[in-house]
Formats: C-alpha cells, sequence, structure tokens
C-alpha cells in the first residue's frame, strides 16, 4: 500500500516514512551484525563507524552489551542460544514494523505502538550504557535511537489516525 492509498484516518505521510525508517533500521541493523561477526573472527578487522577510540561501533557491537542488551547473559550462559546481538532483534523489529504497518487494523496499530515503547526504553538503555559505562560514541547505535523514536512517532500518529477512524464510523 502506497503513501497515496494510505487507509482511511491514517495519515498519507505514514506509509513511506515507516517505509523509509525500517529499511533503514534494517540496513543498519545487517551493517551491525556484519560488523560485529566480522570483528569476532578477525579482532584486526576495522569498520567504516570505527572513526576514534572513543568513536568505535566494533567496540560497542562487541562488549557485553552488545548482545541481549547484556542483561540475557545474566541468567544464561553467555554462548547460550538465547544471548543473541542486539542487531539481530533489531532485524526482526524492523521486519515486524514493516509487515504489521500494511495492516489497517487497531489492533495492529497497538501492537506497533507498544513494540515501538519498548524500542525506545531500550534505546535510552543503550544509550546510558554507551555514554555512562562504555564511554563510546556509536554512530550506528545513535542513528538506530533516531529511527526508534521516529517510529514510534509515526506509530502514535498512525494509531491516533485509526482510532479517529474508527469513533466516526460508530457516530457516523
Amino acid at each position: 500500500m502506497g503513501p497515496s492509498s494510505a487507509p482511511a484516518g491514517v495519515p498519507r505521510w505514514e506509509s513511506l516514512a515507516r517505509g523509509l525508517l525500517c529499511l533503514l533500521g534494517l540496513f543498519l541493523s545487517v551493517y551491525a551484525l556484519h560488523v560485529e561477526l566480522s570483528r569476532e573472527n578477525d579482532p584486526e578487522y576495522r569498520a567504516m563507524c570505527d572513526l576514534a577510540e572513543s568513536v568505535s561501533c566494533s567496540k560497542v557491537f562487541t562488549s557485553r552489551w552488545g548482545r541481549g542488551f547484556g542483561l540475557v547473559q545474566l541468567v544464561v550462559a553467555k554462548d547460550s542460544a538465547l544471548n543473541q546481538p542486539n542487531s539481530l532483534l533489531g532485524i526482526v523489529f524492523y521486519s515486524l514494523q514493516l509487515g504489521l504497518g500494511q495492516m489497517a487494523s487497531s489492533t495492529a496499530a497497538q501492537a506497533l505502538v507498544v513494540m515501538s515503547w519498548v524500542s525506545v526504553a531500550g534505546s535510552i538503555y543503550l544509550a546510558a550504557i554507551l555514554a555512562f559505562v562504555l564511554g563510546d560514541f556509536c554512530v550506528v547505535c545513535v542513528s538506530t535511537y533516531i529511527v526508534n523514536f521516529a517510529l514510534l512517532y509515526t506509530n502514535m500518529k498512525r494509531r491516533t489516525g485509526l482510532k479517529g477512524r474508527l469513533q466516526k464510523d460508530k457516530t457516523g
């Protein structure tokens, strides 16, 4: 469904914005996964996003917090199948956002908003780790945080538009 054929109640810009944000999020997540796996296989690997000692995405991706938000390994072994890279979770998240965004239902809109709030909470947590624990700046990470906040805004607008349409349909 293109931006010119948005469901009634959904802002016309929403489909295009969602598509661009999800594609950017997918690109960033796939790149982050590539960097992490490349660095694990070759400790000398230098990613394009490694700009300086304190501006290094590979340092962040290969840190404890680069997998399972640094929390999963507190419950299971570090090499457990449950302790997946955050970038893999991002790939799943952006794919779900893209897929659910094609549905014009209030249930899908609510799911999109809830998932976005979880991603924003994760972004704030990881930003705090980045700044206060790792003392690093990660261009890829900060870009995903911006995408997550923009998706939350987009999803809230979608939900509000669909709610307005449903109320109008009930009274009209």
